[in-house]
């Protein structure tokens, strides 16, 4: 249903007074299809936070399994242990590999990789003091709060003492993968693991008290709703408020090669657009709202 002139100007005078959106006026962004009134919205806000200025980094992805107990709906990158391309480096391989990327003007490494059941957890510090050592100009992005957990469980460890010894072997952010659709209804079918809201937040609540910035995420195009978007969104936004930790928002457009979800059809260009928009003006408290070129 498309929304009335009336409620479209109702709209524009609460973002341009810059009043906190609801989570109906977001479920109401959404019904629009008029880009250009809501591309000029999200802009007027992206410019009055960040001016005329675009920031990138130059991120190269280092994978060091993708080995995983998990089997998500989304996923085309894990690997059951024994397939034929199921791979897992050595550290110095990944040293190795990261070193050879040096050359492209790399600023940041983005490690994330599969659940693997048998590596030990002290194989990833011991990864990352490396990589460090190898690369000490070169900012460490690792793990996803799935991965965090995950390490709680193969180390008896808490994510808090997980953090401090990642922290101390050269990690400078955490990741924001993991988060996909918090909302329970969608999340019960697409993931297969057992980190959900209560823990996505808490370990990145913990990674905020101990001075990381971090990104979050949101898999989107897949089967959830605009509804289940915006209830993301606005649980990243309350978090915020709480610890002022993250960073940028990254809304990651699903991808429908190799996975069970491969029958749907991929996000169109024009909802590309629009998810982005309602998410820079939902997210008042956010500097950044980043889009990866690989997605």
């Amino acid at each position: 249903m498309a929304l009335t002139e009336a409620r479209k100007a109702e709209l524009t005078e609460k973002i341009e007074a810059r009043e906190r959106l609801a989570r109906q006026d977001g479920e109401d962004l959404y019904e629009s299809d008029d880009l250009a009134w809501l591309g000029g919205l999200a802009h007027g806000v992206r410019t009055e936070k960040n001016g005329d200025t675009v920031f990138f980094n130059v991120n190269r992805h280092l994978n060091l399994t993708n080995v995983c107990t998990a089997s998500c709906a989304y996923c085309s990158f894990q690997r059951k242990p024994g397939q034929k391309d199921a791979y897992t480096m050595r550290v110095e391989e990944a040293v190795e590999k990261a070193l050879a990327m040096k050359d492209d003007g790399l600023t940041e490494l983005h490690i994330v990789n599969g659940l693997h059941p048998t590596l030990p957890w002290k194989y990833y510090p011991r990864v990352l003091r490396e990589l460090k050592a190898a690369l000490p100009d070169v900012a460490l992005k690792c793990f996803t709060a799935t991965e965090v957990h995950f390490f709680e469980s193969i180390s008896g460890l808490s994510a808090d003492a997980i953090l401090d010894e990642l922290i101390d072997a050269g990690l400078e952010s955490l990741t924001g993968g993991g988060a996909e659709i918090f909302d329970w209804d969608v999340r019960k079918q697409i993931v297969d693991h057992n980190t959900h809201w209560e823990d996505w937040s808490r370990i990145h609540r913990l990674a905020h008290q101990k001075g990381l910035k971090t990104p979050a995420t949101m898999l989107y195009g897949h089967i959830e709703e605009p509804r289940h978007r915006v209830d993301h969104v606005l649980r990243l936004r309350e978090l915020q408020d709480e610890t002022g930790g993250f960073q940028v928002f990254i809304p990651l457009r699903f991808h429908n090669d190799n996975n069970r979800l491969s029958h749907l059809p991929m996000a169109q260009p024009a909802d590309v657009l629009k998810t982005f928009a309602v998410s820079r003006l939902m997210l008042d408290n956010f500097p950044h709202v980043k889009v990866f070129w690989v997605m």
